[in-house]
């Protein structure tokens, strides 16, 4: 059971460290800083994967920072959507 645990630990962590490559991809594409929708979606998904282990871990500082994160991450794509309509 622990191992399934350190798994999804590390799946979320990996989740979490895309986006940073999906921001430098696009960056690149663009010749700018630029900031892609898929950005905050990984930074969601990796963040409640995060949370999720965090939990289980009952790692109180950890569980606060993967909170806030997320809903930071998911306002950001609130204001995204209301910008698009």
């Amino acid at each position: 059971m622990k191992m399934i645990w350190l798994i999804i630990g590390f799946v979320g962590q990996g989740i979490f460290s895309l986006r940073f490559i999906v921001q430098w991809l696009a960056s690149e594409k663009e010749k700018k800083s630029i900031i892609p929708v898929l950005f905050w979606h990984l930074s969601i998904a990796g963040s409640l994967v995060l949370l999720i282990y965090s939990i289980h871990q009952k790692d109180p500082v950890f569980i606060l920072g993967q909170l806030a994160g997320s809903v930071i991450y998911i306002r950001n794509l609130v204001l995204i959507g209301k910008e698009k309509h």
